[in-house]
C-alpha cells in the first residue's frame, strides 16, 4: 500500500480530532517524503536504511554473547539484512504512524526487532531443534529433583500425562519446542515453516486444552504455565 501525501496529512488531522498527540515537524516531513515519489522519496529511504542499520548493528552489539564466533563481516550483513526488512515493513506500515512518538522513534523498533530475529535465527542456525522427547524428559526431570515437593511432583506428572493425551502432536512439538525446550518461536515457525501468529494460536489452544484436562481431574496449572 502506497501513503499518499494527503494520507500523510489526513494522520495529522485525526490525530487532532481524536486527541492524540500530533506528530512533530520532522516526523511529518518524514512521512510526506516517503510517501512522497521520485527524488525526495529515494532520498528518504537512503536516509531512513542508513539510520536502520546503526540501530540494527547496536542490537546485534548487544546480543553479541549469542553470536560467540560469528566474524564481524556476518554480523555486518545481518544488520544489513535486518535494516532491509525493518524498511520494507516500515513502508508497508507508515500509514499506521500516528505521532504517539517520534518518527525515528518509531522506526528504530522495526530495525530492533528485526535484529533481534536475526541474531536468535543465526544463533539457533547449526543448532538442531530439540526433539519432543527431549521436552518431557526435562519434564520427568523436575519431577524427580529433591527440592520438588510432593504437591508439585504429583501436578508436573499430571502436565506430562495430560500433553500426551489431551493434545494433537503438532500441538505436543510447539508446546514442548518453546516451554520446555526454549526454542525462540520465530525460529520454530522457520523450521516448521509456517508463522508466529499459527504458532502462537496453537500455543495458546495447547495450554487451553491443558488447563480444562487438569481442571477437570482436580488439578490447577498455575505457575507451571
Amino acid at each position: 500500500m502506497v501513503v499518499t501525501v494527503t494520507d500523510a496529512v489526513a494522520v495529522r488531522q485525526t490525530s487532532l480530532a481524536t486527541g492524540d498527540s500530533s506528530p512533530d515537524a520532522e516526523s511529518l516531513a518524514w512521512i510526506e517524503a516517503l510517501s512522497g515519489a521520485g527524488d525526495q522519496r529515494e532520498d528518504a529511504i537512503e536516509r531512513l536504511h542508513a539510520l536502520l542499520v546503526r540501530a540494527a548493528r547496536f542490537e546485534i552489539a548487544r546480543r553479541r554473547r549469542a553470536l560467540a564466533g560469528t566474524r564481524s563481516g556476518e554480523l555486518d550483513d545481518l544488520a544489513t539484512q535486518a535494516a532491509a526488512d525493518a524498511l520494507m515493513a516500515i513502508l508497508r506500515k507508515l500509514h499506521t504512524y500516528r505521532g504517539d512518538s517520534r518518527f525515528t522513534t518509531w522506526a528504530y523498533k522495526f530495525a530492533l526487532l528485526e535484529a533481534a530475529v536475526k541474531v536468535r535465527r543465526r544463533a539457533w542456525q547449526d543448532r538442531e531443534v530439540p526433539l519432543e522427547q527431549d521436552g518431557w524428559a526435562r519434564l520427568a526431570d523436575r519431577r524427580a529433583s529433591p527440592d520438588t515437593d510432593a504437591e508439585t511432583a504429583e501436578l508436573i506428572g499430571a502436565v506430562h500425562l495430560a500433553i500426551a493425551e489431551a493434545l494433537t502432536p503438532h500441538q505436543r512439538t510447539v508446546l514442548t519446542a518453546i516451554t520446555l525446550n526454549d526454542v525462540p518461536i520465530d525460529v520454530l515457525a522457520q523450521r516448521l515453516s509456517t508463522t508466529r501468529g499459527a504458532l502462537y494460536k496453537t500455543l495458546h489452544d495447547a495450554r487451553k486444552k491443558l488447563r480444562a484436562r487438569l481442571a477437570g481431574d482436580g488439578h490447577d496449572l498455575g505457575h507451571l504455565w
